[in-house]
């Protein structure tokens, strides 16, 4: 009889909140939202809006400036001079011999007008030209004024091309490109076991004192300046690399020390993402592979880091985009030299670096060099933003086969 009189109550219930949704009545039992709350929300609302119109901007200003780099022509020395002063009609010049050889069909400037090569005469050391395109206007010439070319950068140019030298008009990025990823899987060769080894005894074996111990003390990695790990880099690797390897192998800008201490550097980034995603696992996972016979060894290798694969992959990927996106360490211990090499003993430079490098020194505005700063700046953004997609990628199609 008390069940009973109990459904009924249940269902008077059911029946008046059913009617009080139907007349769209706010129902007693839902709690009031206090002001406090309100206030956190559309703070919280703000802090998402300010995130997203921060990314937007930072694409906005990369993309702007970069397309500066790819559209106008950048003038550059073809090394050449104007041997015998011409008149604004003149259009058969005599040029030196030396330099950068000139071709029919291509854009030069003297002084402030723009001409058309019609015709190159190699023997006579003479060219023809049409004067005052481009809205330029033709004046008379002295003797000695510099010969300028008119190159511009092409996309393909710059992600296929193996040579950056700005001042020869050459701005291919595979030089800067492929340091980059060198020291990145040098780095992530370090980082992956080291840290994944330490993830998986912080979480398996250790008992909680030496957790409470351990953890703290390989975070403080992640506290420690990268200038610091740079002349770390710098005075101890690299002499060590040397001493191992010889004088004669091993450079003093190498991509192999900074690649290194780079991984030492993401190490807790790896160790404590896959430590999280490891603690995640079920323990009834864990009971269930003993209850079965398995050692423990066995239930971390087949039962705990295979459920907790989606977070071990995305602290590999997000360790990836963090070697990429270093720059104190490799603008110290690499080098500053674009150089198109596989060599792990040879310097070269980043991409990262060389933005250091060129923005430090005295750079003017709205230049070729300026511009191109943006462009391999717009590549490492959409690099890492490729990055973070895969680990969303992979993260969800892991989570769900296990979950």
């Amino acid at each position: 009889m008390q069940n009973q009189a109990t459904l009924q109550k249940r269902e008077i219930i059911a029946t008046a909140l059913n009617r009080q949704a139907a007349r769209g009545e706010r129902s007693a039992l839902h709690q009031r939202t206090r002001l406090w709350e309100r206030v956190i929300r559309y703070l919280l609302l703000m802090c998402g809006v300010v995130s997203i119109f921060t990314t937007i901007g930072i694409v906005v200003v990369l993309g702007s400036e970069a397309l500066l780099f790819f559209t106008p022509p950048t003038w550059i020395d073809s090394f050449k001079t104007l041997q015998e002063p011409i008149t604004a009609t003149a259009t058969e010049l005599a040029i030196s011999g030396a330099g950068t050889p000139l071709e029919a069909g291509e854009i030069i400037r003297m002084v402030n007008e723009e001409m058309r090569v019609v015709s190159v005469d190699a023997a006579a050391g003479t060219i023809t030209v049409e004067r005052a395109i481009n809205g330029t206007v033709a004046a008379p010439l002295t003797a000695g004024v510099d010969i300028l070319r008119a190159d511009s950068v092409t996309l393909g140019e710059f992600l296929t091309s193996t040579q950056w030298m700005p001042q020869l008009g050459s701005f291919g990025v595979l030089p800067l490109l492929n340091a980059t990823l060198m020291i990145s899987a040098v780095a992530m060769l370090v980082a992956i076991p080291l840290g994944l080894s330490a993830a998986i005894y912080l979480s398996e074996y250790a008992s909680p004192k030496a957790r409470a111990v351990l953890k703290p003390v390989l975070e403080l990695l992640a506290g420690v300046p990268t200038v610091v790990f740079g002349y770390f880099a710098l005075t101890f690797v690299t002499p060590l690399l040397r001493s191992l390897f010889g004088i004669d192998v091993v450079e003093i800008y190498n991509t192999a020390s900074a690649g290194i201490v780079v991984g030492i550097m993401i190490i807790p980034t790896v160790a404590s993402i896959s430590e999280d995603a490891l603690r995640a696992v079920p323990q009834s996972l864990r009971e269930a592979s003993y209850g079965l016979g398995a050692t423990r060894l066995e239930t971390v290798t087949r039962v705990v880091v295979p459920a907790a694969l989606s977070g071990i992959v995305a602290s590999f990927i997000l360790g990836v985009s963090r070697a990429i996106g270093e720059t104190m360490i490799v603008s110290i211990a690499a080098g500053a030299g674009p150089k198109f090499t596989f060599n792990l003993f040879a310097g070269a430079e980043t991409m990262t670096g060389h933005i250091v490098r060129i923005s430090s020194g005295d750079i003017s505005y709205n230049s070729i060099d300026y511009n191109s700063l943006f462009a391999i700046g717009l590549l490492l953004f959409v690099i890492t933003l490729a990055l973070n997609i895969l680990s969303r990628a992979v993260t969800a199609r892991f989570r769900e086969v296990y979950q």
